[in-house]
């Protein structure tokens, strides 16, 4: 059976049957042969207003629908991503560039995200309080409301999912926009499967648009929660409106992450780890490892192990071959990454591998005796590039680590898997690897960074999400009425 018939769904997002969407149609396009994949319709502000004036209305009855019914509706939604897989995994590869091991690790995420929220309706949902004048006191989770989830286009399904999920188990309705390069990997998937699921009318509604959505999606009278997963810049706008408004963000934002290999480490291990880390989807991830701080004695031969390595992986269009590295997004982030490239070289780096592309496919690109002031260095690139720069002490490295404003994702690589830890811990980060490489995330732990790349660990994890997605209520009772002196 298939499920996600483009163009069957883009006609309901017009006819308003699980959301609104009454502006201009927008292409889906597959970024490595430029081919129209169908259409989707792109949210207006208006649109937006009415889904979730939909969702507000819809919210109540959601809430006190019985635990076990909305963790069962949880249940049905993971086993219809593991039916569903092999065609949620064509559009991921199709719609966002992704070779087919990352597009399967999305199908997979998502059923585990479904199955993880489905425990979440039955977890614990208060305490009881110590009470000095006999009345019951008791504290306990309430769902917080309508909530809005805005994701981003480099791992789509799971970028969406691990939000809407456990917001949706814990009682609350949800309006989703993703964004419109991605459409159906990180929209039209999740409303098809939530629907088939048994979700109500209006407990779910996606809408693709772009800035002027998100921002009414922020502004919302309705919306009481934002997780919003994106660039720093735009999530210091959500922060600022959400701020404005009185509510809660959720921000999951930009790295720039180190991997520190010691002089101790298997050089030929930490390269392929490097490797891995920085080429992976493109290196298209915020986790991606952007700064490769490596120890003078071993820097010659791991420059020479990672820049064989990135000339020899394959780039090319994941639906036809098999590749390691498919499209970059759109020209316009192929563009940046190049910019950063030939910039880094004319201030001095030397071009190991790659700096080179045909089209939308950027060839993975070693920058060697890079500097602190590099631009390659400095900035989040968001590419296939590796730069790296060559410590003498331990003390440098650190220093050099710290010196960045975001705080996403660390590694540390070497001999002695405790002393790399006692480095590690010296320096701020949201997620921490000892000798593994800087790309991970599960359903069930805690993810997010500190910085500038967000604000601490908002989704993932039974307390991250109770924390995220609910209020906390005191509530006291008592057999008479208090009686006062006036």
């Amino acid at each position: 059976m298939t499920i996600l018939d483009v163009e069957r769904w883009a006609k309901r997002v017009f006819t308003g049957s699980w959301s609104t969407a009454s502006g201009t149609p927008t292409e889906v396009v597959e970024p490595a042969t430029g081919q129209v994949l169908g259409h989707v319709g792109a949210a207006t502000p208006g649109d937006i207003d009415e889904a979730c004036a939909k969702a507000a209305a819809a919210q109540r009855e959601w809430e006190n629908t019985p635990f076990e019914e909305r963790a069962a509706i949880m249940r049905r939604a993971g086993r219809l991503f593991e039916e569903h897989a092999e065609e949620i995994r064509r559009w991921i590869i199709r719609e966002a560039g992704s070779i087919p091991p990352k597009a399967e690790l999305e199908a997979h995420s998502a059923a585990n995200e479904c199955f993880e929220a489905a425990a979440l309706p039955s977890h614990p949902a208060g305490s009881l309080l110590p009470s000095a004048d006999g009345r019951l006191s008791l504290s306990r989770r309430v769902a917080a409301g309508v909530v809005g989830v805005i994701a981003p286009f480099n791992f789509p399904l799971i970028l969406s999912i691990r939000a809407v999920a456990p917001a949706l188990a814990l009682g609350n309705t949800v309006v989703l926009k993703p964004d419109t390069r991605t459409a159906v990997c990180g929209g039209v998937v999740l409303a098809a499967i939530f629907e088939a699921a048994g979700v109500p009318e209006g407990v779910f509604q996606m809408l693709p648009g772009g800035a002027d959505a998100g921002a009414a999606l922020v502004a919302n009278k309705h919306t009481r929660v934002i997780a919003f997963t994106g660039s720093t810049a735009a999530g210091r706008k959500v922060a600022e409106a959400a701020a404005t408004h009185l509510k809660r963000a959720h921000l999951e934002l930009g790295g720039n992450n180190a991997l520190i290999v010691l002089p101790d480490a298997d050089v030929a291990a930490a390269a392929s780890a490097g490797a891995w880390g920085s080429f992976l989807h493109q290196g298209q991830i915020c986790m991606a490892a952007g700064r490769h701080l490596v120890h003078e004695s071993i820097a010659d031969e791991y420059v020479a192990a990672l820049a064989e390595k990135a000339r020899n992986l394959p780039v090319g269009d994941p639906n036809t071959a098999e590749v390691a590295l498919g499209p970059i997004i759109d020209e316009r982030q192929r563009d940046n990454i190049h910019r950063l490239v030939t910039e880094s070289v004319a201030a001095g780096a030397t071009l190991a591998a790659g700096g080179e592309y045909d089209g939308l496919f950027y060839r993975p690109t070693v920058l060697d005796h890079v500097r602190r002031d590099t631009p390659a260095f400095c900035d989040e690139i968001f590419g296939p590039v590796a730069p790296v720069l060559r410590y003498r002490t331990v003390e440098e490295a650190v220093e050099i680590a710290r010196d960045t404003e975001y705080g996403l994702s660390l590694s540390v690589l070497g001999g002695d898997a405790m002393a790399a830890w006692e480095i590690a811990k010296q320096i701020p980060s949201g997620l921490v690897h000892v000798n593994d490489q800087t790309v991970g995330d599960h359903a069930h732990i805690p993810f997010g960074g500190v910085g500038a790349s967000g604000n601490g660990g908002r989704v993932g994890g039974a307390e991250a999400n109770l924390e995220s997605f609910t209020e906390t209520q005191w509530v006291t009772i008592q057999g008479k009425i208090q009686q006062y002196p006036f």
